[in-house]
């Protein structure tokens, strides 16, 4: 039995199928699939059911499950106590983003390859609720998400942007006269949005839902870029972070929604508890240093 085919087993049984565990792995499927089967052999049980069109576990692969992480658990924490003893820097990072902020990625990423070359880096996009899921799964170290006013469960923050999100509409919209309007206002409105998973959208669910009411999204978008176009030819109102509206003011007018008064943050998250390695730690701990925390106002991404 070998440490790899534990770790391909896993990675299978968490993400449902061949395809994607081997993304995870870096692996092609074929080896994936071959490791499998050969830990099967030498367990002389089938782990895997693989006749519906998703991969499940069967009874043995639900039972050898705990062991196998168990096991791989163990090694991360033998390679993390003698990583701590030494100051050595290896291994592997991977970081998740959101699409749209302000943050450096490449130049954070640049300055941590040339202090710790030995570490190999990945780098993944993806929207929040994602992201939020694969940091407490541990497929990611950390990652840059949008959030609401309390850090998600699980995880630590470090905030790096804050700003009110607002009503982006035409020039000549009808509420392009106002500087703020109610959150009511918008009930029934074509409203044109980031797609659900996003922070953004979700602090726009949140606050319509405790209004008593389901806003009416009409056009869905993975940009704001693209959400602010549509809202410049009249096709409803944009729901944007605010320093991203106000940067289109030769065509778009800002509106601010208040009450409530809707905000979006952007924050650095990694895992509150359990192992984490010391190359992630100093990835952290660089980008701390790289984004400080906003003095006042400044964005909720994707």
């Amino acid at each position: 039995m070998e440490l790899r085919q534990l770790e391909y087993f896993v990675a299978v049984a968490e993400e449902g199928g061949f395809t994607r565990a081997a993304e995870r792995v870096h692996v092609a499927q074929p080896g994936v699939s071959a490791q499998i089967r050969r830990l099967e052999r030498e367990l002389g049980v089938e782990l895997l059911d693989r006749t519906g069109r998703s991969v499940r576990l069967t009874e043995a692969g639900a039972a050898v499950l705990p062991y196998a992480r168990a096991a791989l658990a163990a090694v991360a924490g033998a390679r993390l106590a003698a990583d701590e003893l030494t100051g050595l820097l290896r291994g592997r990072v991977a970081v998740g983003t959101v699409t749209s902020h302000g943050v450096d990625m490449a130049g954070l990423l640049a300055a941590f390859h040339r202090d710790h070359p030995g570490v190999e880096i990945t780098l993944t996009t993806a929207n929040t609720d994602r992201l939020l899921d694969d940091l407490r799964t541990g497929r990611l170290d950390a990652a840059i998400v949008s959030i609401g006013a309390a850090a998600p469960p699980g995880l630590a923050i470090h905030v790096v942007d804050d700003q009110p999100i607002v009503a982006a509409v035409a020039h000549d919209h009808e509420l392009a006269v106002q500087r703020v309007i109610s959150l009511a206002t918008l009930r029934d409105r074509p409203l044109i949005s980031l797609p659900p998973g996003t922070g953004l959208r979700a602090r726009l669910d949140e606050a319509c839902a405790a209004a008593g009411f389901t806003p009416r999204v009409v056009f869905e978008a993975a940009d704001p870029e693209t959400l602010a176009r549509l809202a410049e030819h009249r096709l409803g109102v944009a729901i944007l972070p605010g320093a991203f509206a106000e940067s289109r003011a030769a065509t778009l007018r800002a509106v601010r929604i208040d009450p409530p008064a809707l905000r979006g943050r952007l924050a650095l998250a990694w895992r509150a508890e359990g192992p984490v390695s010391p190359a992630a730690r100093a990835l952290i701990a660089r980008a701390r240093e790289m984004t400080p925390a906003p003095a006042a106002e400044p964005g909720a991404g994707g």
